[in-house]
């Protein structure tokens, strides 16, 4: 059974765009979490000007189950994530250079690079995650710079726009995370995933953890976001 991760970053934009203090991001994830979430996942980014300093103490103190902040590996907001001292660190890309066409790293290409953020990040005694395309040759890398998670790229399979085409990358992921476990390396998802198109992905077996915040926070606008996130629960779990 895959864990749901809730991923606010969507209201802290939301909260930029109306210059108010309202949507509160915390008090998102409060509420995500009494609708079943399993986590929390938010972005830090350099400038700071969705999820903020602020947001990230706080969600330290008030997450219960397991708080997971994606940062690009850049020595200013991993000094930031290693001091907040979350269950996890997901390094995700910028939108530039050193990432592939489907969102994840290529981590083949600059394997020693990872593998000093990687063993920074562990030494602390924290959880690591990276983004990868779901393609067997870059989760090898991936484990082999040291990390405990995969969070595989889903935006091929969210874009298909064909049957075959979907067909196609659900065999990509289901081989990716199964290399992935044979390397004893954890496996979670992301990009694009909601309530259509989740359950083929929910359903592969070596796939552990799911996040998913724009299509939630969509639902919520609607049905609130306790009902929202155990719609989203019942379909993941």
């Amino acid at each position: 059974m895959a864990r749901l991760g809730v991923n606010i970053e969507k209201a802290a934009l939301l909260r930029a765009g109306s210059k108010n203090p309202d949507p509160d991001p915390v008090s998102i994830a409060v509420l995500a979490e009494i609708g079943g979430a399993d986590g929390i996942v938010c972005r830090l980014r350099k400038d700071m000007k969705l999820i903020k300093e602020r947001d990230v103490k706080m969600l330290k103190e008030i997450v219960k189950t397991h708080l997971n902040i994606q940062i690009a590996p850049e020595e200013e907001l991993l000094s930031l994530a290693l001091s907040i001292q979350p269950d996890m660190i997901t390094l995700v890309p910028e939108k530039s250079a050193g990432s592939t066409e489907g969102g994840g790293f290529d981590v083949l290409g600059r394997t020693s690079f990872f593998e000093k953020i990687i063993s920074e990040i562990r030494n602390h005694g924290i959880v690591v995650n990276i983004a990868v395309d779901p393609v067997f040759q870059q989760v090898k890398a991936a484990a082999r710079a040291g990390t405990d998670y995969v969070e595989l790229q889903m935006a091929r399979y969210s874009g298909a726009e064909d049957l075959v085409e979907c067909s196609d990358q659900i065999e990509a992921v289901k081989s990716a995370a199964m290399g992935a476990a044979k390397l004893g390396v954890g496996v979670s998802a992301s990009g694009g995933l909601n309530y259509q198109n989740i359950s083929e992905i929910a359903q592969i077996e070596n796939v552990e953890e799911i996040n998913i915040g724009h299509a939630i926070l969509s639902r919520a606008m609607f049905i609130g976001i306790e009902a929202a996130v155990r719609d989203m629960v019942a379909l993941v779990h």
